[in-house]
């Protein structure tokens, strides 16, 4: 018994050692996550705080005047706008980006599902100011700025994050429901269509509307598509409408004390949105992968 090695179950120098540098990183990771949200707290307050007093009936139903007095009114036209132009955009990129990721999640093999994956990670990393410049010289150019030319810069802006997040729940669909429909002799776009793009509808939906909440809030692709505009309140996508995120661009640049309480009052609006619009999408996701789980 004396040669044989004595064994303790108290801890040693190394566990110990394990168990301070185990802490000391999960409270690195615990104050990474509460300075994530510290930020996006002193945001929502900073807008709402200097944008609130703006959010009057007037600044949602009148356009903008001037007069001697000042600039009067509100951002109805930049709302219409808005909506005219992420309408456009959603038009052009929910089906092809819905499309492109179908085929790359269920028909496309080997270098060809790899080529396309990087074409849209590529594609999702290019500044949105050069695709403005493409759409500008592709577009504007020998025509004239308008709402369609607006949509059609940020569909590419969204087109890559449609797709990408359509593929990711295309694969959270079980295997085996694939299998039991071609078990059962149905083809595989009948299997796509009837039974796949049903199952994960919810997702490709929250995919889209977060594509949709990126695209209201861009700035860069509209200073050179869809800039040059008027006060008028217009649904017709072949002028060039005004928009929020260009009203806020426009207003802080402008050294009208009351453009700027618009500019915030707008930044407010748009804020408001894109956070609706995320806690929608996350909300139909979690359910959506709920379902899946079942």
């Amino acid at each position: 018994m004396s040669d044989r090695a004595q064994f303790s179950l108290a801890p040693t120098r190394q566990l110990r050692r394990r168990k301070w540098i185990n802490r000391l990183f999960e409270a690195l990771m615990l104050t990474a996550a509460l300075a994530a949200i510290a930020v996006l707290v002193l945001v929502i307050a900073a807008v709402f705080q200097r944008g609130h007093s703006a959010l009057t009936k007037d600044f949602f139903t009148k356009a903008p005047t001037t007069n001697f007095l000042g600039t009067t009114g509100g951002i109805a036209n930049s709302i219409v706008g808005t909506i005219v132009i992420v309408a456009v955009a959603t038009v052009i990129a929910l089906p092809i980006g819905i499309l492109v990721a179908v085929y790359t999640s269920e028909f496309a093999h080997g270098p060809v599902r790899r080529v396309l994956a990087f074409v849209l990670d590529v594609l999702n990393g290019i500044p949105s100011i050069v695709i403005g410049i493409f759409i500008f010289g592709l577009v504007v150019v020998g025509h004239k700025q308008s709402a369609l030319a607006g949509g059609l810069a940020l569909s590419v802006l969204m087109l890559p994050l449609v797709a990408r997040s359509t593929q990711e729940v295309l694969a959270l669909v079980p295997e085996t429901l694939r299998e039991a429909s071609f078990a059962l002799g149905v083809s595989r776009w009948r299997t796509v269509v009837g039974l796949i793009i049903p199952a994960s509808f919810g997702g490709i939906l929250t995919g889209g509307t977060l594509a949709i909440a990126r695209a209201a809030g861009e700035t860069a692709p509209l200073l050179f598509t869809c800039a040059l505009t008027t006060n008028n309140v217009s649904w017709n996508p072949r002028e060039a409408l005004q928009s929020i995120p260009l009203t806020i661009f426009q207003d802080l640049e402008n050294p009208d004390p009351s453009l700027h309480a618009q500019a915030w009052g707008a930044a407010l609006v748009l804020l408001t949105f894109v956070l609706v619009v995320s806690v929608l999408s996350k909300a139909a996701l979690a359910r959506n992968r709920r379902k899946l789980s079942r």
